[in-house]
């Protein structure tokens, strides 16, 4: 008598956990269609805008993440280094050069999540277009270290991989469909370890 029943309440349960796990699955697995990348770095330029995929809407409600307009910003994320290994927080980088066009940027570490990972409180977790030290032709050069480094040292606690967020803000680039001529800060790997 209760076997029927049964049966269509395992086989409902079954389905919506492998329809609830595939969602999150794919949901983690992308940010959505279009990136560019620039060497290292990989942005999506169609994610904030009205044609965006239904997979970045996805990603960006479940990150809750603020969306800006199409000429406001753009963000860029690099998980390899220039040499295309993966960025890890046992090892040091350097990050060298200029920043496209922007009236303000500023650069983060995260962790796959996203989340930002300073080293603590006291320590320097981020940097921007106002606080950076820069050289006499505008470059600039961020150390990326678990360890002090002097100049401008972007401070990591030594967990594994992470990634490095650089968001432009109001910038012409956002809005230009000219991403491919843009120059990127190169991410050198400059030792690991004690090194």
């Amino acid at each position: 008598m209760f076997r029927i029943p049964l049966l269509v309440a395992l086989a409902l349960s079954v389905a919506f956990g492998v329809g609830i796990v595939a969602s999150v699955s794919a949901l983690k697995a992308t940010v959505g269609f279009g990136a560019i990348a620039l060497g290292p770095w990989v942005a999506f330029p169609e994610a904030q805008t009205e044609n965006t995929d239904p997979y970045a809407k996805a990603h960006r409600a479940r990150a809750g993440k603020l969306l800006y307009g199409g000429a406001e910003g753009l963000e860029f994320t690099a998980a390899k280094d220039t040499a295309g290994a993966r960025l890890t927080s046992l090892c040091s980088y350097d990050i060298t050069g200029l920043t496209p066009p922007a009236r303000f940027w500023t650069l983060r570490a995260a962790g796959a999540d996203g989340q930002p990972i300073g080293a603590g409180p006291e320590l320097p977790d981020a940097f921007n277009a106002w606080t950076v030290l820069r050289e006499a032709d505008s470059s600039f050069v961020i150390h990326v270290s678990p360890r002090a480094k002097p100049g401008n040292w972007l401070a990591i606690r030594p967990e594994g991989a992470f990634k490095l967020v650089l968001t432009l803000l109001d910038t012409p680039t956002a809005g230009s469909s000219g991403l491919i001529d843009l120059a990127m800060p190169r991410i050198v790997r400059t030792g690991c370890g004690n090194a």
